[in-house]
């Protein structure tokens, strides 16, 4: 099976639509086959699953782990709507501090692949909106690092600006311009 992918104007993120085999009980879709994410150049192993739940105008984000903790990941949604967010931070790039987003939902059942040297973060679009994502390291809080979702250098346009939830932890999250980067 091979996937219909979409690549942006910044190098690494991808955009992966897979088919969805539909009839009167309702849906299949593969959601990982290794052989078939290597074949559109992701060959990374995935080692932590991760599950989040958030209400309609969270935020979370913008994080990365930074090396030796550096995570690659590949994001979808289960139940719901998000913008996604994929800002390159790897400081030789000709994007650096550039970004992409994306729309990803339950009724689309697209998936996003953030590669490492990203900051990664989403708005949840509805209620109740579940969100998953693959990741190729373990989360390491002494590597754990982020900027602000509304930092005025990287503008990420975001969907809605009312009635935002935004955690504590996000809220005092440098602007780029005192973070961390990947070289």
């Amino acid at each position: 099976m091979s996937l219909d992918i979409k690549r942006f104007n910044i190098e690494g993120p991808i955009l992966i639509m897979p088919k969805v085999f539909t009839d009167e009980r309702g849906f299949f879709l593969e959601t990982y086959k290794k052989s078939d994410f290597s074949e559109i150049g992701i060959s990374k192993d995935f080692v932590q699953d991760n599950h989040s739940m958030s209400k309609k105008g969270t935020i979370r984000g913008v994080h990365y782990q930074l090396p030796p903790f550096e995570q690659a990941k590949l994001v979808r949604v289960v139940k719901g709507r998000v913008w996604d967010v994929a800002v390159d931070l790897r400081k030789n790039s000709p994007t650096f501090k550039k970004w992409v987003g994306v729309e990803l939902s339950d009724k689309d059942n697209f998936m996003f692949y953030i590669p490492n040297g990203f900051g990664h973060g989403f708005i949840a679009l509805e209620d109740d909106t579940h969100f998953l994502y693959k990741c190729t390291n373990i989360y390491n809080k002494q590597s754990e690092a982020g900027i602000r979702w509304n930092d005025p250098d990287i503008q990420i346009e975001w969907p809605l600006m009312e009635n935002i939830l935004v955690s504590e932890k996000d809220r005092i999250l440098p602007n780029y311009i005192s973070a961390r980067f990947f070289d």
